[in-house]
């Protein structure tokens, strides 16, 4: 007998961003009290896993994300993505070849507005502002000679007070392009402002668009350094992601850069879950979610970095065209009659579904999904989330498919507010929850695999001790609690640069499957 057989599901769980770091002080997965996790020694596999930068197709060095890292687990393969693809489309001239772009400037040499919006950061996980100076410059180029920036601020794939550093260097930036009328319009932070995913809040869509498009907000302010001067001063704790939204006005009191008719918009961010929302708005005839008053889909001439709907094919414009996936896990499995089960809570159930199936909503055959809806209260106040919630439908479900796939957001959710105790509070809930699953999982003769998708969790801290709310570039575990007879039928593959690539083959190999597609990468396992 060459596969293994088991008479229980294979069931990965996906702990979102819990990385590998040495203990410390800003450690909160070595600090925290997990007992399950602890017990997991040497009689089961281990191993730890590359989770950014080349390894899930970015660029070198650039820390990994909950999109790549499930888009590669699902794929398994490296895909060139994020930011390292549409750094090749700017560096290949795609972007500025593109019909939308042109279509854009045409507009723009008669008079229409260019309108930018997006994360205004250099995370990288969402959008590059650097971007969004080459596209200001090429509009400058190519005719455009009014342009307005509406701001997301960050805080969270960067540091948590540093808005006033990328405001800095834009209005810089800005002052050396002659004969071009440039300004920041409205700003506010990501978590309040335009930026909601999931359709957890469209009140923050419905800000962003008031402060865009109605040239309403909480805030009014004469210049973006002055806005950010005052809230600092108004709301000293309060981080970039928290920024109430503000707009700028002129001299008589009037917005610098409402969004009207005519006008172009283009949406910088390259990653989909946080700009599906406000292309909606902008695009969608039927609309329920918030009143855009006698706006019409086709007053707005709006184009998307990319594809932020893969089945729907949101926007209908877009400079990059969409990532081409292949067969993933879910896709392979059902063609094999696997059926499948993937769960989790509103702020990543689009990974665990959209991004680990390709960018797709569609469910294959054989496929259930369900999601739990999130709190609305700051994270660091409820971190446990739902973590037990998503335990419990799980263990209500498993007997029921053959694979289970599970994300618990804890370990990044908490972990992007840099509270070191609430985050340890996240991992030990998520441990508890792990510890039932397996309890089950023995009962029914199944295998628990356990992977996170990228690391933060375990570096809160900065070497000088302040707040670190970003992902990381640390490996990432990679466990399989095993305790039926397969455990003693595989062993470790060697493969040199291991990583979430490897996820999908080596979950096929325990399903019983080894004609997996050529194109994914090996399996870390061994049948022997």
């Amino acid at each position: 007998m060459d596969k293994l057989s088991y008479d229980g599901p294979i069931i990965l769980a996906i702990l979102d961003g819990v990385g590998l770091a040495p203990d410390g002080p800003g450690n909160a997965v070595s600090r925290a009290r997990t007992p399950f996790l602890g017990s997991i020694d040497k009689k089961y596999f281990r191993a730890a896993l590359a989770a950014s930068g080349e390894a899930v197709g970015l660029n070198a060095g650039q820390m990994g994300n909950s999109e790549v890292g499930h888009n590669t687990m699902g794929a398994g393969r490296i895909l060139s993505q994020g930011i390292k693809r549409i750094d090749e489309a700017f560096k290949s001239g795609e972007i500025f070849n593109s019909g939308p772009w042109n279509e854009a400037m045409r507009r723009a040499r008669e008079g229409a507005t260019v309108h930018f919006a997006g994360i205004f950061s250099d995370g990288g996980v969402h959008s590059d502002y650097k971007h969004l100076m080459q596209m200001c410059e090429r509009a400058y180029k190519d005719g455009a000679r009014k342009v307005r920036v509406h701001a997301v601020f960050d805080g969270r794939d960067v540091g948590p007070y540093s808005a006033e550093g990328y405001v800095d260097v834009f209005e810089k930036f800005a002052a050396e392009l002659p004969d071009i009328d440039i300004k920041i319009a409205s700003g506010g932070g990501r978590m309040i402002f335009v930026a909601d995913r999931y359709e957890n809040d469209w009140a923050v869509v419905a800000r962003g668009w008031d402060a865009m498009v109605n040239g309403e907000a909480q805030f009014y302010f004469k210049s973006a350094p002055e806005a950010l001067s005052m809230m600092r001063r108004l709301f000293p704790d309060t981080q970039d992601q928290y920024l109430p939204p503000f707009v700028i006005v002129d001299n008589a009191d009037r917005p610098v850069g409402k969004v009207e008719k005519g006008d172009v918009m283009i949406y910088f961010d390259f990653r989909a879950d946080r700009a599906i929302e406000i292309a909606q708005a902008f695009t969608y005839w039927d609309f329920p979610y918030f009143n855009r008053g006698n706006y019409r889909p086709d007053d707005v001439y709006f184009i998307g970095m990319t594809e932020y709907n893969s089945d729907t094919h949101v926007p209908e414009h877009q400079l990059v065209g969409p990532m081409e996936f292949g067969e993933t896990l879910p896709k392979y499995l059902a063609s094999k009659g696997i059926s499948q089960l993937a769960v989790s809570e509103t702020v990543k159930f689009g990974h665990v579904t959209y991004y680990f199936n390709g960018d797709s909503y569609e469910k294959e055959k054989g496929e259930e999904q369900i999601q739990i809806e999130s709190y609305t209260e700051p994270f660091e106040t409820r971190p446990w989330m739902r973590a037990a919630e998503i335990t419990d439908e799980v263990l209500r479900r498993m007997g029921e498919f053959r694979f289970v796939r599970i994300n618990y957001p804890g370990g990044d959710m908490v972990g992007h507010t840099a509270d070191v105790e609430a985050t340890k509070l996240a991992m030990e809930a998520i441990d508890l929850s792990l510890a039932r699953l397996a309890r089950e999982v023995d009962k029914l003769g199944g295998a628990l695999v356990i992977v996170a998708d990228h690391g933060n969790a375990e570096e809160l801290l900065t070497r000088d001790g302040e707040k670190k709310t970003s992902h990381t570039t640390n490996p990432v575990p990679f466990m399989i609690y095993d305790n039926t007879k397969n455990r003693e039928r595989y062993e470790a593959r060697e493969i040199k640069g291991a990583g979430l690539s490897n996820v999908a083959a080596t979950i096929a190999t325990m399903l019983g499957l080894d004609d997996y597609p050529n194109e994914w990468n090996k399996s870390l396992i061994r049948v022997i």
